[in-house]
């Protein structure tokens, strides 16, 4: 539980602690830091005291990050500079010898190895503290929760019995028999002992720790081949046991706990009690057994008959786990956080609660994060976690969490996509969790491998409401992606033509919904400076249908802005001007030209100046066509009036500054200057500073003193200056000596 407790005392509300900050920095920089020994393993490259205290943390976090390895390790073989004492290497990646050389070395006081990988078993470990005689004496805590024993035919050289420190033993989840138990049973200081879903048949070896045992866990014991009287009659004599677990989730067939909950005086000194999942436990037997110990502080009733009564509710300071109400099963999400079958349970429980709720519950949800993080591989745990995570930030409710806990149960709830993706239903539960303004616009996570997840997803399912929520989260990730990374997505294949037919359904079926107008934005994005998107677009007829989708909704103006501003993406492709260069196609833009909305127009007036751009030498069709386009374009882009908002988003300039040279065609100036005109009268502060980056000062300023610069470009070009001085005035920004359009928002 050490692990989850860290996780839920974490401030998802607050910055991340500078400490942590740099842990992680130095943890995922060590090649950096670093130089290589011979063998392989690292080392820091100067001699850095660090506290005690950030050396055990630096372990925790290269683990539980999954950066601990044999290499990396290495940095703890100094036993002078890094001092180990409480190490934890859960789910690490390491070998016997690794660990031996790194972490043996250390007087260490604690062991946490829980579900490390199979090359280090229990005995690789043992023999390794063997190495260190401090170790005998001084290692109290020891998490061995998930590995394995060595074969049955090789013989333990070192037992357990040489720990004569050990104070706390965790055997939860091994193969462990009771020749094992009893040599566990020798050390003289034992306090607690762990030996849930273990192969032990017989229990009378805790008789000889019965003098100093305090901590008991039984949880499933699946091989105890001990009768309900012969169990109690070894848990009866362990009279200083302050906690107890004999909760199972699979046995329901044993009435130990009933006949423990009735057996006046036994267990005095129990201030915790764990029967959950065991049959035949009622309210009234609970109580009574409380009531005879004025002291117990916890009672496990998950799964049981039992739990529903004032007395049992969990609100005072008996705690308990049950599914009564909000506190016992937040409880049970609480301590059972590793146990699968109970989070199942748990979460079952915890889903028709989320129903109703009308608060941010961050709390909640951390729990919920928990089981997540601790059973990625089971689908039933995901399967209830991702459907109370959608419970719990559906509408409003995402706008009250902490963003950094809405990073980390987005990341889950994408490895559950990866994890299970041929499972519809956990599918659409991470779908409908993701598809929400705030995790898409405002939460840190990889927007790149989402949208290849949800891609996947859209291309093997056909649910018409979850396509629409497929193509509107493609085409919002698509639009936060870098200029790489959407070229990277937009050059698979598959994906334009999934796309595509989705927008051929659309226009077959003559309907204008929320689907189509996503999948145009989701295109529209892709293709944005990406070539090799836009010949996929060109090669599998996306030109044609293109053209259909404007024949089929001749009136619908958005549907027009999202087609033209993809053409303009097309068009913006040298090599493909001459697919473009069609009359039937350049006729359809021509209509649009003179469309009476701004938005419309202006992208028909784009496809139309880069078509014109290169000169008449690329022209291919008649140059009175071209002509007559050109004073069009001219005498269109005059009328148009300013926008209220701002139409249309850009990452950089610099396919506009090859227009702008065109003195030649001053139409197709115009649209430039008006285009770079537009954002910055819109959004000062971002695009101003981009056009300085971007070295378009100096273009504009060649621009307006060109003698060749039409009277109508000099004055768009003039205003743009004044903006670009207003802008370091107020910001002291210096003039410097990659465009992208992006769509608004969907709506």
């Amino acid at each position: 539980m050490a692990m989850a407790c860290s996780f839920l005392k974490t401030d998802e509300a607050s910055p991340a602690a500078l400490t942590d900050l740099c842990l992680t920095h130095v943890s995922q920089n060590l090649d950096w830091f670093c130089v290589k020994r011979p063998d392989g393993s690292l080392c820091f490259r100067e001699a850095v005291l660090f506290p005690q205290e950030l050396a055990d943390q630096l372990l925790a976090k290269m683990a539980t990050e999954g950066l601990l390895n044999d290499s990396t390790a290495g940095v703890f073989r100094n036993c002078q500079y890094l001092r180990l004492r409480r190490a934890c290497i859960r789910t690490a990646r390491i070998s016997a010898e690794a660990f031996q050389r790194a972490l043996c070395p250390h007087r260490l006081l604690e062991l946490d190895a829980a579900r490390v990988n199979a090359d280090l078993t229990i005995p690789d470990i043992l023999q390794g503290l063997a190495t260190n005689k401090y170790c005998q004496e001084s290692l109290q805590r020891l998490v061995l929760t998930g590995l394995t024993m060595s074969s049955l035919e090789e013989p333990i050289r070192h037992r357990f019995s040489s720990l004569q420190g050990l104070r706390s033993l965790s055997l939860a989840n091994v193969d462990f028999y009771d020749s094992g138990l009893v040599d566990v049973c020798s050390l003289s200081r034992l306090e607690s002992l762990d030996l849930s879903n273990t192969s032990v048949t017989n229990l009378s070896p805790l008789l000889g720790l019965k003098e100093r045992l305090r901590s008991l866990t039984l949880h499933q014991l699946k091989r105890l081949e001990m009768s309900t009287a012969q169990l109690l009659g070894v848990i009866g004599q362990l009279d200083g046991l302050q906690h107890l677990d004999i909760s199972d989730d699979k046995q329901f067939t044993s009435d130990v706990a009933r006949q423990l909950l009735g057996q006046p005086g036994i267990l005095p000194a129990l201030v915790s009690l764990d029967v959950s999942g065991r049959k035949q436990v009622t309210d009234a037997a609970v109580r009574a057994f409380v009531e005879e110990r004025p002291g117990m502080t916890f009672v496990g009733l998950l799964a049981t008959d039992a739990g529903f009564s004032d007395f049992l509710s969990g609100e005072g300071n008996l705690k308990v786990t049950g599914e009564a109400n909000e506190t016992q099963i937040c409880e049970a999400l609480r301590r059972y956080s590793e146990r699968e079958g109970f989070v199942r349970e748990a979460l079952f429980h915890l889903f028709s609660l989320t129903h109703v709720m009308e608060k941010p519950r961050p709390d909640i949800l951390k729990l919920v994060v928990l089981g997540m993080k601790n059973h990625p591989a089971t689908l039933n745990v995901q399967l209830a976690a991702s459907a109370c995570v959608f419970n719990l930030t559906k509408q409003d409710l995402a706008a009250g969490m902490p963003v950094r806990l809405l990073s980390t149960v987005t990341q889950l709830l994408l490895e559950a996509m990866r994890m299970f993706p041929n499972h519809q239903q956990l599918q659409k539960n991470c779908l409908l969790s993701l598809c929400s303004d705030r995790i898409l616009q405002e939460v840190p996570f990889n927007r790149f491998e989402a949208a290849k997840l949800v891609m996947q997803w859209l291309c093997n399912h056909e649910d018409q409401n979850m396509q629409r929520m497929a193509v509107a989260i493609i085409s919002i990730l698509a639009a936060k992606l870098s200029t790489e990374q959407t070229a990277q997505l937009g050059a698979e294949l598959f994906i334009v033509k999934q796309l595509l037919h989705i927008v051929r359904q659309k226009a077959t079926q003559g309907m204008v919904d929320a689907t189509l107008k996503f999948t145009l934005s989701a295109l529209w994005n892709l293709t944005d400076e990406s070539p090799t998107t836009c010949r996929h677009f060109i090669e599998n007829q996306g030109l044609d249908l293109f053209i259909k989708v404007l024949e089929s909704f001749p009136n619908e103006s958005s549907i027009q802005q999202k087609v033209l501003g993809l053409l303009n993406n097309i068009a913006e492709v040298g090599e493909l001007h001459g697919e473009l260069m069609v009359q039937g196609f350049l006729d359809h833009i021509s209509t649009l030209l003179h469309s009476p909305e701004v938005e419309v127009s202006y992208f028909a007036a784009g496809i139309l100046a880069h078509l014109t751009s290169r000169g008449e030498e690329a022209w291919t069709l008649s140059p009175d066509l071209r002509s007559s386009l050109l004073e069009q374009l001219h005498a269109v882009i005059m009328k148009w009036p300013p926008p209220e908002c701002e139409m249309v988003a850009y990452r950089s300039f610099n396919p506009f500054f090859p227009l702008l040279e065109c003195f030649h065609t001053p139409g197709v100036q115009l649209w430039a200057a008006w285009a770079m005109q537009h954002v910055c009268s819109k959004n000062a502060s971002r695009y101003c500073s981009m056009l300085l980056e971007e070295g378009g000062l100096q273009q504009l300023e060649l621009v307006h003193t060109h003698p060749q610069t039409h009277r109508d470009v000099k004055l768009l070009a003039e205003s743009i200056l004044e903006s670009l001085q207003r802008h370091r005035a107020r910001t002291g920004q210096p003039a410097h000596t990659h465009t992208s359009r992006r769509p608004p928002p969907p709506q």
